[in-house]
């Protein structure tokens, strides 16, 4: 399944830029964990990034970050050319209207005694954008909006299917009118069928709207398909950054050609065996020194055991930390 995505090579504005950043959690022993690693991305407008990766790579804690739920300890993240990053108090509460995050667990994420029109307006009525009299419209105004009947304003969460709650989680993202949306597994708890009308609904708006979003999943070929850059990370770092279109003919990094190998696909070659990634990522308590994905790497040489490799740009739009391939992509 493919659905059209905008080329990279247009002019693009920049929303959202995370420049080296880190982000370090106490642990037991006097230890540190370190979730997120020099991670350097950013947001266009009108934009989808996904970012892909194993549990526990990083990929959540990075999209906290962005959406200031949580603050890095070192590196920016500039919104407009501006460091939200440290934003506290006042200013921060204003900053949150400008960036949204619809969560992967609807039924968690809203409260069971509030009508849908309450939890859809909660937003407005925070920042005094809508009267308690206007509530009502308003609702059904996005609930049509994400595709639900407007007489749904009146419903409870338990009364409604889980793609259902999604698209209300979707439609209380949208009513601050925000200029970026984190979707973290957003469709991850959902049938397959429902996750393709969800994510055609994600596409509809964003062409609508011209919303940046970044899109976490565990699902290569879906977050291939809908993104139109990807980012790959492992163990807190980026392994590769290229357009979605090319994830699957034009990656580079043997992780993220592992994990193209693992897709399965009813199109696939069913005599070529699927192949798995060997042995267990290392605690992110105790990294190794060099490259993080050292220990699993069928091509793994000794200066990858040394020296962490960086990540460069090989070509327009594309990244890579592989002590395999030079400035210009040329294989070691």
């Amino acid at each position: 399944l493919r659905w059209e995505v905008i080329d990279l090579s247009e002019t693009r504005e920049l929303i959202l830029e995370a420049k080296h950043v880190t982000k370090r959690y106490p642990a037991s022993g006097d230890r540190m964990l370190t979730a997120c690693q020099d991670v350097s991305l950013k947001f266009y407008k009108g934009k989808t990034l996904g970012i892909v990766g194993e549990s526990g790579c990083g990929k959540s804690t990075f999209m906290r970050m962005v959406v200031s739920l949580e603050q890095p300890d070192e590196g920016e993240i500039l919104f407009h050319g501006r460091d939200i990053s440290r934003l506290k108090g006042r200013e921060l509460r204003q900053h949150r209207q400008k960036i949204q995050m619809v969560f992967q667990d609807p039924a968690e994420a809203f409260s069971p005694k509030m009508k849908v029109m309450d939890i859809i307006c909660e937003p407005l009525l925070n920042f005094k954008r809508i009267r308690k009299s206007e509530k009502e419209a308003v609702a059904r105004k996005y609930l049509e909006m994400v595709e639900l009947p407007g007489d749904f304003a009146l419903r409870y969460p338990h009364s409604m299917s889980g793609g259902q709650r999604q698209r209300v989680g979707i439609a209380r993202a949208l009513v601050l009118e925000p200029e970026l949306i984190v979707y973290d597994e957003a469709t991850s708890a959902l049938d397959v069928s429902v996750q393709k009308t969800i994510v055609e609904l994600l596409v509809k708006l964003q062409k609508e709207k011209d919303i940046a979003y970044g899109f976490i999943c565990h699902d290569m070929a879906l977050v291939q398909s809908l993104s139109h850059q990807v980012a790959v990370m492992y163990l807190g770092s980026i392994m590769e950054v290229l357009p979605g279109e090319k994830v699957a003919s034009g990656c580079l990094h043997p992780y993220t050609k592992a994990m193209i190998d693992a897709v399965f696909d009813l199109r696939m070659d069913f005599d070529k065996p699927i192949k798995s990634i060997e042995s267990e990522a290392p605690s992110p308590l105790d990294l190794p020194a060099g490259c993080p994905f050292q220990n699993r790497c069928p091509r793994c040489m000794e200066i990858c055991r040394r020296e962490k490799p960086a990540l460069r740009q090989i070509e327009e739009d594309h990244q890579i930390a592989c002590h395999l391939y030079g400035q210009q992509g040329e294989q070691r």
